[in-house]
Order: structure tokens, then sequence, then C-alpha cells
């Protein structure tokens, strides 16, 4: 069973989520609706397996008191239930001090005498006190007044946000993502579960579920504030867009990185493939930092030569040529530094093989485009 990969979200690996009953049907309705559940889901591609820890039946011992009888007799309830605590499970007397140590005192049955059912029949409660005379509060045996009956039910019952819950633990089949399979996993709620019954989502898949429309405000926010940024250190909204210009491009290197090695390299493979994940998203917000580093010294340079009275055209030239060297030194230091990430192997490789093949895209985008933009640079000659 593998481990949760946020520690204390969940004691096991995969995705959780509790089918509540919110209509107070019977436990039985709520069990079957459960396996209806999970047999269902099973039939999904999506999924690789579904269990869940619940013990639907398990055998329990029924003790029912005949209240009626109990009245008849004169006898308090109260203190058939005292006996059966006392007798049977264990009640404090006190604590005394003996030898410099602390004893604290139980009353209770031995082991031999409360180690079967019918032992409750050799106990016995006392009538009260009655004003008639003929009751003067002798005892009266506990197998007249209670009875005694095997059952099958769920030892433990679970309230998920005040309902009875099942909890239901989902393992992903390999080649889907998290995201793919609880789409998947609702899409059999709303066709397996009966009425009454609905599901809610807990651990690492809740979470997803609630920061997930949160990756474009993130990006959003990432763009604006490098723009801003920019924008504050060049007294200019126009150089800011010039260098933002190279991010979709940098990102579209890191995409197409992503798909190549899903659909081509990883096709028909063992290995589990990658896909747009958190990491690889992760690796897209540095990808903004990466890529406005080149455009940002290349525009400096170019303001550099259009104060001097270069033209425009010249001017992007002259920049692009002097920091052609810089940006190919950067793009095979970050090439050498990235494939170890590509490469990796053991426990958490796959997250390591999103971050580095999507980092790894745009500098090999960047080695490709670089020759054609020098022999171009080339052929323009200064005045």
């Amino acid at each position: 069973m593998s481990h949760s990969p946020v520690d204390g979200l969940s004691s096991t690996g995969g995705l959780e989520l509790y089918i509540q009953n919110r209509a107070a049907l019977p436990m039985a309705s709520l069990i079957t609706s459960a396996q209806q559940f999970m047999g269902a889901a099973r039939q999904r591609p999506e999924v690789a397996g579904v269990f869940t820890q619940f013990t639907t039946a398990a055998p329990i011992m029924q003790v029912s008191i005949d209240r009626n009888q109990a009245k008849a007799q004169n006898i308090n309830i109260d203190d058939i239930f005292g006996t059966m605590q006392t007798y049977l499970g264990g009640n404090y007397v006190n604590q005394y001090v003996l030898g410099g140590r602390l004893y604290r005192v139980y009353a209770q049955a031995e082991g031999s005498f409360r180690s079967n059912p019918g032992d409750i029949s050799r106990l016995y409660v006392r009538r009260r006190s009655p004003p008639q005379a003929s009751q003067n509060g002798n005892l009266v045996q506990m197998s007249t007044l209670v009875r005694t009956e095997q059952i099958s039910y769920p030892p433990i019952v679970t309230d998920y946000n005040v309902y009875p819950a099942i909890k239901i633990n989902v393992v992903p089949a390999p080649g889907y993502s998290t995201g793919q399979a609880i789409a998947a996993m609702e899409e059999v709620a709303e066709q397996a579960l009966q009425p009454g019954f609905e599901y809610e989502w807990t651990g690492t898949a809740f979470q997803e579920k609630s920061s997930g429309g949160a990756a474009p405000i993130i990006f959003g926010l990432a763009f604006v504030i490098v723009f801003l940024v920019l924008a504050a250190q060049y007294e200019s909204y126009i150089d800011p867009l010039i260098i933002l210009m190279t991010v979709p491009l940098a990102i579209l290197g890191a995409l197409g990185a992503i798909v190549f090695r899903a659909n081509v390299f990883q096709a028909g493979g063992v290995w589990p493939v990658i896909n747009n994940n958190i990491y690889a998203q992760v690796a897209l917000v540095m990808l903004i930092g990466l890529a406005s580093k080149n455009a940002i010294l290349i525009v400096e340079f170019a303001n550099q030569s259009r104060e001097i009275g270069m033209s425009i055209t010249q001017a992007a030239i002259r920049a692009a040529e002097e920091r052609l060297r810089p940006i190919l030194m950067t793009a095979l230091a970050g090439i050498l530094g990235f494939y170890p990430l590509v490469v990796a192997s053991g426990a958490g490789a796959m997250s390591r093989w999103s971050l580095g093949t999507a980092l790894l895209g745009p500098n090999q985008s960047l080695n490709r485009s670089v020759p054609l933009s020098l022999q171009r640079s080339k052929s323009v000659e200064y005045s």
C-alpha cells in the first residue's frame, strides 16, 4: 500500500472519499450503496483499484431488557445496567497506598464467570424497597429480565460532517492523473449512488479539488508581478511587453517536450506516462523568470544601442549578437543541470521527470533557433 504524498493528510496513498447517508436510511442501505459504487468504479479504466477498510459485519452480542417485566417486579432499570457494568465490565471503587505505591480497586467478576453470554444468568439484581411487606428486597435472576441475541453489525460507524459515512480509497491507474480519476469517480457517483446518499472528497483529493482552479490565477499573478517589476525598472510599459513575449514561446517548448515524451518516447513503455501535473506547472512558473532573463539583457543592450544613434533593427541585431554567447552558455548549463531530472530513478522519480522535461524543452528549442538568428544577423551591415 502506498503512502500519502503529503504527510498528515492521509495514512494511505491514492484518493479518498466518503459515501454519506444524508437521509437517515438504514445502515444496510448505506453498505449496499457503497458496494454498488465500488463495483461500478472497478469498471472504469482510470482506476487501478478501489477498496475500503470499513468492516460491513462483525458478530455482536445484543442485550435487550424486558422493561415491562422489570417494572412488574419493581426493579430499577439503572440497577440492571449497573449490575452488568460491575460484573461484566468493571467498576472503579477507590484507591489506596501500600508500600509507597498507589493501587486502584475495581469490582469485577472473575474471568471464568464472564467469558460466556450465558454467564448473565448467574447474575442477580435486587428489588427496590417496596411498600408491600411480601416484597422485602429479595434478589431476582437476570435471565428473567434480559434477553441476549447474536447479530451482525459494523463494529465502528464513522461520521463525516455529522453524517454516517463509509470511507473509500481509490488508486488511479498508470497513465492517468489524479484529476482524471477524480472526474471518473464523480461520474460513477452520479450514476451509482441511490437517492439519499452523497459523496465528499477528503485528504489530498479534497485539497486538489479546492485548489484545482488556482493555476490560471497563479500564472496570471506571476505575469502581472513580473510586468510591474520590469515597468518600474525601465520606467516604460513597452519594454516589459517585449520581454514577456518570450514567455509564451518558452511555455510552448515545455508543453511540447511533455507531449513528445508522453506520446512518443514513452508510448507503449512500462514507465508511467508523465503529464501536465503540479510539478510541470511549477516548472512553467520557473520558466517565466528563466525566459525573461535573456530577454531583459537583450532589451538593455538594444536600448544602449539606440542611445548611440542606431535604428531599431540595427539595435536589435547588435543586442542579439552581443548576448548570443551568454545565452548559449546559459542554455547549455541549463541542459546539463536539468538532464539528471529527466533520467531520474527511484522514489519520487516521476515528479522529477515532469519538472526536468518541462525545463529542458525550452532550452533545446533555444539551441536550435540560435544558429538561424545568428546567420540572419550576419547579413546586416552597420552604418
